[in-house]
């Protein structure tokens, strides 16, 4: 009877600990705050805001940082692109429309084949065609003042005169580049919105669709599992695939929901 207390006391105590340990040692995942839609108040635009605005779009919605940045390799530096732009112009493999500096940077942007920088085409198109996606279009989706904001960004960061006509009104609600906390977003029910919504397929192939600045992800479930491509969206540089640089966004630890992570590895895990 004793060894029989002893055992109830015994295992009452380790439930009571395995509970304890639950509620305060696990830590508690919290979802990130999402990306504000705030409304571009064009009325109170300065040229000073606007290139501010372009700014904050080449690094955030844009994506344009991923691929031009200063670890290069995958996409041409854009710090002198204004300058460039007349060159570029003149060059016989233009295959563009464009008839000055803006009109050659918002092409740049919305047709991104109507002149690639040699050596940085598409893999076996003889830099006839740009792997970068149209800025405007799919999952970036920048609006057409939001295009024009970024011109300006470029005009201004190569230290040119910035054209760009600053636009009069309210454009309405657009997602902002800067996260805020308060309310959260809804969480996302599918790997496919978690995919369009952060914009995966600028940068990855899949299915036969998308960039090539980073690795196809087709098949990628054939060749790691779950742990890595887990460990490879939260902390990407803790293994860089080899012949590609280290440009994946460090943000998404952040950005996602637990079970938009999860939905999205189980995904990726089951392509083969």
């Amino acid at each position: 009877m004793k060894n029989f207390l002893q055992v109830i006391a015994f295992s009452l105590l380790m439930i009571g600990f395995f509970a304890a340990f639950s509620n305060f040692g696990i830590p508690e995942i919290q979802p990130a705050p999402p990306p504000v839609q705030e409304k571009l108040d064009l009325g109170a635009m300065t040229p000073e805001r606007f290139i501010t605005l372009g700014e904050k779009l080449f690094n955030g919605k844009g994506t344009c940082a991923l691929c031009h940045n200063a670890v290069g390799g995958r996409a041409p530096p854009l710090d002198r692109v204004a300058t460039l732009a007349s060159e570029r112009l003149a060059d016989s493999r233009y295959q563009g429309g464009a008839n000055d500096v803006q009109g050659y940077l918002v092409e740049s942007l919305v047709d991104p084949s109507a002149y690639v920088v040699a050596g940085f085409g598409k893999a076996g198109s003889g830099d006839t065609e740009s792997p970068m996606p149209n800025a405007a279009a799919g999952s970036i989706g920048l609006s057409e003042v939001e295009v024009n904001a970024v011109v300006a960004y470029l005009q201004d960061l190569a230290g040119t005169e910035v054209t760009v006509e600053i636009p009069k009104g309210t454009e309405g609600d657009a997602t902002g580049p800067e996260p805020v906390t308060g309310t959260a977003r809804t969480a996302l029910a599918s790997a496919e919105e978690i995919i369009d919504r952060f914009g995966c397929v600028a940068c990855h192939k899949l299915a036969g669709k998308g960039g090539e600045i980073g690795p196809d992800l087709t098949q990628i479930g054939a060749s790691k599992d779950a742990s890595y491509l887990r460990q490879a969206i939260l902390d990407p540089a803790a293994e860089i695939v080899e012949g590609y640089p280290p440009i994946m966004p460090v943000t998404y630890e952040v950005e996602l929901y637990a079970g938009e992570l999860e939905l999205l590895v189980q995904y990726l895990a089951a392509l083969k």
